[in-house]
Parts: C-alpha cells; structure tokens; sequence
C-alpha cells in the first residue's frame, strides 16, 4: 500500500465509528445527545422507583473456599474479591502453568506449597474435593476439560466466559450441571452491573409497553481490538472462539436477558476488512519495534500503545509497573512477540466488523453491530416498546413516555456506591462474585441472574450467527 492511501485509511478507520455509528445517519450513539440536551433544558425527571443497589460484602454462613484456576487478568480480578471480603470468600489454591501468576495470587493470600499447582489437571489428580468451588479463568480453549472435571467432583464452579469453543461443549456442560446438581455461574458481569440492573427493571416494568424492537451496539474501540484481536490471545477463531463469542456474548445475552423471551432465528455478516497483509504501508517492517517509517501517523501502533499510552500492559506481568523501558524490553521478549507485531502482519482472522439481525419470540427483532472503528468501547443501546422508548450509553439512559410525553434520566454515578468504585464493569465483577458465594452457601443458583440453560443458549445463538456469517444464509437457533 502506498503512504497516501495508508494514511487515508487509517485516519477513515479511526474516525469512521463516530462518525457513522451503528448504522448511517445514527447519529447520538456517542455524544448522547438525548440526554445533554434535555438535561440541560430543565425539561428531564429521575428515573424513581428501582430498586436499591445491595453492598457488595455477601451474607454467607462462612467464607465460601476456592481455587483460582487461571491466574491471569480475569482470575486476579475475582481472586482481589477475597482481598476486599475475606469473611466472604477464601483463596485456598492456585493453578496456573505460569509460576510467577500462580505465585502472584498465592502469596497474596499465603496460600500454601502443597495448594499451589501447575497445570489444571493437578488440581483434579487426587479424585477429591479440596474446597467448595473453582473459579475457571483459564483462556478460552481451555474451559471445558476443567469444568467438567470439577463437575464431577462434585465443585461448584465460577466459569469465565465464552463457557466453551464449541456448541457441543457448551451443552455437555449444561448437560453436566443437570447431572451432578452442582452450580455453574457463567461470568456474564454485565448482568450484574448497576447500569444493565437498572435498564431491564425499567424494562419489566412496563413503562414503555412491550419491547418490539432493539438496537445495541458494541464498540470495541481501535486500540482495543489491535490489542486482543488482532495481536492478542484472541486473534484467531480456530484457536480460541469467534469474535461474536469471544467479545460480545455479553451482548448477546444481555439482548436475551432484556428481550426475555428465546431467539428463533438470526442472521450475519462481516468480515476482516483491514488488518491483513495488502493493507500494510510500503517498507512497514514485521514488527513495531524495528524503527516503522508509519510510526507517526498509525494509531495502531505497539509503541505507542503500550509504552506512550500505557493502554492494556496487564499481559506483560509488569507486576504494577508502568516504567516504559521495561515494557519495551517485553515487546522485545520473545514471549511477547505478538503484542510487537504489524498490525497488518499478524496471523488473526477475525472480523473487524460484525452485524447480526435477530428474531425472538413474539416477532420482537434485535439488530446488533459490532465494531473495532471507534474512538472509545462500551455499549450503546437503543430499545423500542409500544408506550415508549429508552436510549442509553452504559453511563446514562433515558426513557421516553409516549403518553405523558416527559423524559426521565437514569444516570447514577458509581462514586455513590463507594465500594463499587474500582471493582470492574461497573461493580459487575464483585457483584457477580457476591451472588455467586450466596448461591453456593445456600445451594441455591437461583441467587444468580442467570440460570445455566440461559446462559448457554445465548451461547447457542453466537454459534448460529457465525454460521451464519460464513454461509450467507439466515440460522434457526
């Protein structure tokens, strides 16, 4: 590709999501302007009524005990829940095939020698429980074997999401659950965060009528998708899940938990459109750090990401360091040979753009996009009913009554719930943790937002998509 038309590429792909949106002319899905302008004026009321948001320490009989599988990011998030509650929940054991992850979490919680194991399956080796349940934040293609094998066990297991790569694997765990009668809480966090809580009791209230319609969009944000899906663990589908599972079965299971009601049908498209090879800039070297003549004008650059910025380091085991030559020298480490790479030079195959149309029960109809093009990540959903209307940015949203024809605003701020500052996706993480100790202390997993069969049918829903996706042709689910 010659300079000229790098630039002009780079330059439309970084701007394209603002200013098109979720589709032409969906102008508001950033800026929110619904709710600026009306608050503004004067002319908006609070959303009332909902109900309290509950402290996040758990009411359990005595700490619940568990094993961290997988001591990466996702599983020194749930592990840091046990830090801030230990009354709650205790770190009894570690596992991860790493020495300095399973050692950051094991001495934090002075976990001992013999409770510190290596791989997975060292945990399960003595055919006996060793606490009460497992928290499984291993990478995505190494999910099921551990789950199942705690299953039966008799664990009760915390699995961070995509449940499996496969739909066959995703139901023999569900067909498992029903087996053992254990409980399995899938890491859906967005359920759990205050924002989501508070739009679907609106929702069921019935204030806007019945839902006929949905549009929700998900943008990935540049940096971000360079980061994980184009250099990262997630790059490519066969090795870990699609992209539409990968990144966004949130959406789809918040798109079931609102709409409530089973997908009958879906239909996709998308593609890789502009990280691959015949997009790279003349004389782009292999890697970031080889001194890139582009450097300047790509935003997608690793340098710049990484030790400028100080965007997404937790890969580097930088143990709460941000000191930029000691991030250079991991980009120079071969372990980290990835996160150097040309993002036109990587071996990813996932799209960079993805819609999904989506029918429910009842003929309610659900659009989805999903989009690595955008200034900043998040959600933005719009939500049609028969009485009215609700617009929301995953900070605020507004409800919009056709008879009385008055807007309301819903817009808490974290900071009033002191302790949900800082505990990730809005509270969601810790508060998924909290429900999840209570179900397991009273062996009931109907504490949990989402049931098993839920949580695996919007599983189900992603597979039909990118089945879609490849064939061209419209799934039933």
């Amino acid at each position: 590709m010659k300079r000229r038309d790098f630039l002009k590429g780079v330059s439309l792909a970084a701007a394209g999501g603002a200013l098109m949106g979720p589709a032409a002319g969906a102008a508001g899905f950033f800026d929110s302007p619904l709710a600026s302008s009306l608050a503004d004026s004067g002319n908006i009321e609070p959303v009332r009524g909902l109900a309290p948001v509950r402290p996040l320490d758990p009411v359990v009989s005595k700490p619940v005990k568990v094993i961290i599988i997988g001591c990466g990011n996702r599983g020194r998030t749930y592990s840091g829940y046990a830090e801030r509650y230990p009354a709650g929940m205790q770190v009894v054991g570690v596992s991860d095939i790493l020495e300095h992850r399973k050692n950051y979490i094991g001495d934090k919680f002075n976990v001992p020698a013999d409770m510190r194991f290596g791989h997975f399956r060292e945990v399960f080796a003595c055919g006996k429980k060793l606490a009460d349940a497992v928290v499984i934040a291993t990478p995505d293609d190494r999910h099921y074997e551990p789950c199942m094998k705690a299953l039966a066990l008799g664990y009760d297991v915390l699995l961070e999401k995509p449940v499996a790569p496969s739909e066959k694997e995703c139901k023999d765990i569900l067909k498992m659950t029903k087996k053992t009668g254990r409980i399995v809480a899938v890491c859906h966090v967005l359920r759990y965060a205050p924002y989501f809580m508070a739009l679907n009791e609106v929702v069921k209230s019935g204030v806007i009528g019945d839902v006929v319609s949905i549009q929700h969009m998900e943008p990935i944000q540049y940096a971000h998708m360079a980061h994980s899906y184009v250099r990262g663990n997630w790059r490519r589908a066969g090795d870990t899940t699609p992209i539409i599972l990968a990144k966004s079965c949130h959406d789809l299971d918040i798109l079931r938990w609102i709409i409530d009601k089973p997908c009958k049908s879906i239909s996709a498209d998308g593609s890789l459109r502009f990280f691959k090879a015949e997009n790279a800039p003349e004389g782009a070297p292999l890697h970031c750090t080889e001194g890139c003549p582009h450097q300047k004008e790509c935003p997608y650059d690793a340098v710049e990401i990484y030790t400028r910025l100080k965007q997404h380091l937790g890969v580097f085991d930088l143990q709460g360091s941000r000191d930029s030559d000691l991030i250079m020298s991991r980009l120079k480490d071969p372990r980290y040979d990835s996160y150097a790479r040309c993002v036109f030079h990587c071996d990813n195959d996932q799209p960079d753009h993805y819609v999904a149309n989506m029918v429910f029960g009842d003929g309610v109809t659900a659009s989805f996009t999903m989009d690595a093009f955008t200034p900043v990540g998040g959600r933005r959903t719009r939500i049609m009913g028969t009485m009215g209307y609700i617009e929301g940015d995953m900070k605020e949203f507004v409800v919009t009554d056709f008879l009385t024809r008055k807007p309301k605003l819903w817009n808490m701020e974290i900071a009033e719930v002191p302790e949900y500052a800082k505990s990730g996706h809005g509270g969601g993480d810790y508060r998924l943790v909290r429900d999840f100790l209570e179900a397991v202390d009273r062996q009931d997993p109907g504490h949990l937002s989402s049931s098993i069969d839920v949580s695996i049918e919007s599983h189900v829903m992603g597979f039909a998509a990118e089945r879609s996706r490849r064939s061209g042709k419209k799934e039933k689910v």
